[in-house]
């Protein structure tokens, strides 16, 4: 197995005591930040009881990695779509890389979702770079309803909107909030939809109350775990980069929060991200 002081990642964590799934990560990102292959990320996640990784899709390119990895890897299922964010900043290749997502959607079993999708206020504040998010995410929604495929929703400081073009818009089979950032209100929004919330390692940060409150909201086979990977990485080793590995922090927070036993929280989180992904997948699935 990889050497994680050669690398100056964190340790491994305790093990999980039955096997979960990553409900978002970039293995691709990793591997560019820390070096560990997607075949070392894998391994590691596995040691630690996350059996099953969701790849998520931001660019056309990476997307095509992602549906490519996850056609040899059993473990693995992909994601495909157009980030909002690189939807605002190249329009020049808008058409061009949503015709390879269109193609990549139909792939195979093993790509599961269109995302991630949406609109981001944070990084994009121009309104016509806006309008192009707007305008992607209603393409994004439409091709997840024409290959039945799960949408995967990108959502930063645009809960609002977000909300309003899914309700105008023609309803794909399964929703899930990625990386979930609203409060107990957009929660319980998002719960009277039938949504998925995932839930990354902030939830961990002490500052963080509000989206503990969204966690308090969700339906219990609602609720996703997630690293998005090599971002967002969850106490005790926050400030380092993330990777699947990890997952195991934000499960026992997560356990903790809702009163629930580790294992059964293990259980709960698989047989979510196999619901909310369109059913099992892999060896063990």
């Amino acid at each position: 197995m990889v050497d994680l002081d050669a690398l100056k990642l964190p340790p491994l964590p305790e093990p999980l005591p039955a096997p979960t799934v990553d409900a978002h990560t970039h293995l691709d990102s990793v591997e560019e930040r820390t070096g560990l292959s997607a075949a070392d990320s894998l391994e590691l996640a596995e040691a630690v009881g996350i059996g099953w990784v969701i790849q998520a899709g931001d660019t056309a390119q990476d997307s095509a990695w992602g549906e490519a990895l996850a056609r040899t890897h059993p473990q693995v299922v992909s994601c495909v779509a157009l980030h909002p964010n690189e939807v605002a900043r190249h329009p020049e290749r808008y058409e061009e890389g949503f015709a390879q997502i269109t193609a990549l959607a139909q792939a195979g079993a093993h790509v599961r979702a269109i995302g991630e999708t949406g609109m981001d206020y944070y990084r994009t504040t121009d309104p016509q770079a806006q309008a192009r998010q707007r305008e992607s995410f209603v393409r994004h929604i439409n091709l997840a309803c024409e290959t039945g495929l799960t949408l995967m929703i990108h959502d930063r400081d645009a809960h609002s909107d977000i909300l309003k073009v899914l309700d105008d818009s023609a309803k794909p089979a399964r929703v899930v909030m990625h990386a979930f950032s609203g409060d107990a209100d957009f929660a319980r929004a998002c719960v009277e939809r039938g949504f998925w919330l995932s839930f990354p390692g902030v939830i961990t940060f002490p500052a963080n109350d509000r989206l503990r409150q969204g966690l308090a909201e969700a339906a219990p086979d609602k609720i996703l775990v997630e690293t998005d990977a090599p971002y967002l990485t969850p106490i005790p080793v926050r400030g380092r980069p993330n990777g699947p590995y990890l997952t195991p922090h934000t499960v026992r927070f997560i356990a903790a929060q809702r009163g629930w036993d580790l294992e059964d929280t293990c259980v709960r989180l698989r047989d979510n991200a196999f619901a909310a992904y369109g059913g099992p997948w892999g060896n063990n699935g």
